[in-house]
Protein backbone atom coordinates (compact mmCIF):
# COMPACT_ATOMS: atom_id res chain seq x y z
CA UNK A 1 0.00 0.00 0.00
CA UNK A 2 1.29 3.66 -0.80
CA UNK A 3 -0.16 6.57 0.78
CA UNK A 4 -0.59 9.89 -1.21
CA UNK A 5 1.91 11.60 1.02
CA UNK A 6 4.81 9.46 -0.10
CA UNK A 7 4.10 10.04 -3.89
CA UNK A 8 4.22 14.05 -2.75
CA UNK A 9 7.72 13.88 -1.74
CA UNK A 10 9.28 12.43 -4.88
CA UNK A 11 10.81 14.59 -7.51
CA UNK A 12 9.19 13.77 -10.73
CA UNK A 13 11.83 13.56 -13.37
CA UNK A 14 11.26 13.70 -17.30
CA UNK A 15 13.18 11.27 -19.35
CA UNK A 16 13.03 12.94 -22.38
CA UNK A 17 15.32 15.71 -20.74
CA UNK A 18 16.32 14.77 -17.56
CA UNK A 19 14.56 17.29 -16.42
CA UNK A 20 13.28 17.70 -13.01
CA UNK A 21 9.46 18.76 -13.02
CA UNK A 22 8.09 19.41 -9.51
CA UNK A 23 6.62 16.95 -7.32
CA UNK A 24 3.26 15.90 -7.52
CA UNK A 25 0.44 18.18 -5.53
CA UNK A 26 -2.64 16.37 -6.40
CA UNK A 27 -3.94 12.95 -7.98
CA UNK A 28 -6.79 12.78 -9.98
CA UNK A 29 -8.68 9.31 -9.18
CA UNK A 30 -11.37 7.83 -10.95
CA UNK A 31 -14.28 6.86 -8.50
CA UNK A 32 -15.99 4.25 -11.11
CA UNK A 33 -12.96 1.75 -11.18
CA UNK A 34 -10.84 3.82 -7.79
CA UNK A 35 -8.14 3.66 -10.00
CA UNK A 36 -5.28 6.96 -10.29
CA UNK A 37 -5.74 8.55 -13.63
CA UNK A 38 -3.10 11.23 -13.32
CA UNK A 39 -0.86 13.19 -11.28
CA UNK A 40 -0.93 16.81 -11.13
CA UNK A 41 2.70 18.93 -10.54
CA UNK A 42 1.71 22.12 -9.34
CA UNK A 43 3.06 24.92 -10.91
CA UNK A 44 5.88 26.95 -9.52
CA UNK A 45 5.62 30.40 -7.62
CA UNK A 46 6.93 33.58 -10.36
CA UNK A 47 8.85 36.32 -8.03
CA UNK A 48 8.09 35.14 -4.23
CA UNK A 49 4.26 33.97 -5.98
CA UNK A 50 3.07 37.33 -5.87
CA UNK A 51 2.59 37.30 -10.07
CA UNK A 52 0.53 34.35 -9.85
CA UNK A 53 1.45 30.98 -10.98
CA UNK A 54 3.06 28.49 -13.57
CA UNK A 55 0.41 26.31 -15.14
CA UNK A 56 -0.21 22.88 -13.53
CA UNK A 57 1.41 19.85 -15.51
CA UNK A 58 -1.38 17.03 -15.64
CA UNK A 59 0.49 13.50 -16.70
CA UNK A 60 -1.73 10.58 -17.17
CA UNK A 61 -1.00 7.36 -15.18
CA UNK A 62 -0.15 5.57 -18.70
CA UNK A 63 2.66 7.68 -19.26
CA UNK A 64 4.51 6.95 -15.54
CA UNK A 65 7.48 4.59 -16.19
CA UNK A 66 8.78 4.12 -13.34
CA UNK A 67 8.02 4.85 -9.48
CA UNK A 68 11.48 4.61 -7.42
CA UNK A 69 12.26 5.45 -3.72
CA UNK A 70 13.04 8.89 -4.36
CA UNK A 71 11.85 9.77 -7.98
CA UNK A 72 9.00 9.28 -10.36
CA UNK A 73 10.01 8.95 -14.06
CA UNK A 74 7.79 10.31 -16.93
CA UNK A 75 7.37 10.77 -20.78
CA UNK A 76 6.20 14.59 -21.02
CA UNK A 77 7.31 16.88 -23.75
CA UNK A 78 7.30 20.84 -23.84
CA UNK A 79 5.44 22.22 -27.07
CA UNK A 80 7.33 25.76 -26.25
CA UNK A 81 3.98 27.06 -26.98
CA UNK A 82 2.01 24.96 -24.67
CA UNK A 83 2.31 21.66 -23.13
CA UNK A 84 1.52 18.19 -24.06
CA UNK A 85 2.12 14.83 -23.68
CA UNK A 86 3.86 12.19 -26.11
CA UNK A 87 2.61 8.72 -26.06
CA UNK A 88 3.75 5.99 -27.56
CA UNK A 89 3.10 5.14 -30.54
CA UNK A 90 2.14 0.98 -30.77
Amino acid sequence: MVKISDFQIKDVVNVFDGKRLGNIGDIDINLNTGKIDAVVIGGSGKVLGLFGRDEQIVIPWKDIIKIGEDVILVRFRDAGNGNYLETEVK
